[in-house]
């Protein structure tokens, strides 16, 4: 076995990466309860940055918030390394190369974030759909950047795709030994709903970075924050911008239960 597997596997079996691990499933059902709150407060006419950032902002400016945005922000790294050593070790002796990749995107996506949450703690500004605007328009000034983003807006469609697919046929059970009874029920429960919310929350920002893609406009490319303020310019888009929103915060509690019932 050669020796970065071999640090893997040790890695993988240590019970404290294990514990910082359920801690980081913990910190990601904390961020998105708040980020479904700010959706909720946007969708009824309020103010408010309705994404990652927007809720790393609102939690720092709590009652002991910095503390425990940097505990929340070492939790996410751990998260992101725990993936980043499936994805290496091969996601278990039976790991398929769609597995590694699965577990590899999910460490980039969790580092992302303690990274944002970490720019915020230091005073840090950090404007998700500024962001995306501004790669955006850095892709679409390289030869064949329409085609990138456009290929890049296609991968987020079709993530969230799989993330309502994940949802309505509750392919998240595998993961979690949750007792039977009514805990389960209530953890299930939460988990259709939560998966399907944040599957749509992330087709809309495909949506809109392929749209800026077809355009050749980076101002037509957005985040969350822009991904839901697009919903609410639909018809009946409050009502649809309310029904992520609590989805959201349903994935958010389902996490938390995922920080007590993971299989690690």
């Amino acid at each position: 076995m050669s020796t970065p597997k071999k640090t893997a596997r040790r890695l993988e079996s240590d019970p404290r990466l294990r514990t910082l691990a359920k801690a980081g499933y913990a910190a990601t059902g904390l961020v998105h309860v708040m980020l479904g709150g700010i959706v909720l407060a946007v969708a009824f006419g309020g103010d408010g940055h309705a994404d990652q950032s927007g809720a790393f902002r609102a939690l720092a400016a709590s009652p002991g918030g910095l503390v425990a945005l940097w505990a929340v922000a070492l939790a996410l790294l751990a998260l992101a390394l725990w993936h980043a050593v499936a994805a290496l070790e091969g996601a278990g002796e039976k790991g398929t190369w769609t597995q590694r990749l699965s577990e590899a995107g999910q460490a980039a996506a969790f580092a992302a974030l303690g990274v944002i949450a970490i720019v915020v703690s230091v005073g840090g500004r950090s404007d998700g759909d500024e962001s995306v605007k501004e790669t955006s328009s850095g892709v679409l000034s390289i030869p064949g950047g329409p085609f990138i983003l456009g290929a890049v807006g296609v991968g987020v469609l079709v993530a969230g795709v799989a993330f309502g697919v994940i949802g309505v046929r509750r392919g998240f059970r595998k993961k979690l030994s949750v007792p039977a009874g009514a805990m389960r029920a209530v953890v299930e429960t939460l988990g259709v709903v939560g998966y399907v919310a944040k599957g749509v929350s992330l087709a809309t920002v495909g949506v809109l970075l392929g749209v800026a893609a077809i355009r050749v406009d980076a101002q037509e490319a957005g985040g969350l924050d822009g991904a839901v303020r697009s919903l609410l310019e639909l018809p009946a888009g409050p009502l649809i911008a309310i029904a992520v929103g609590g989805g959201l915060i349903a994935y958010g509690l389902f996490c938390l239960f995922r920080a007590r019932y993971a299989r690690l």
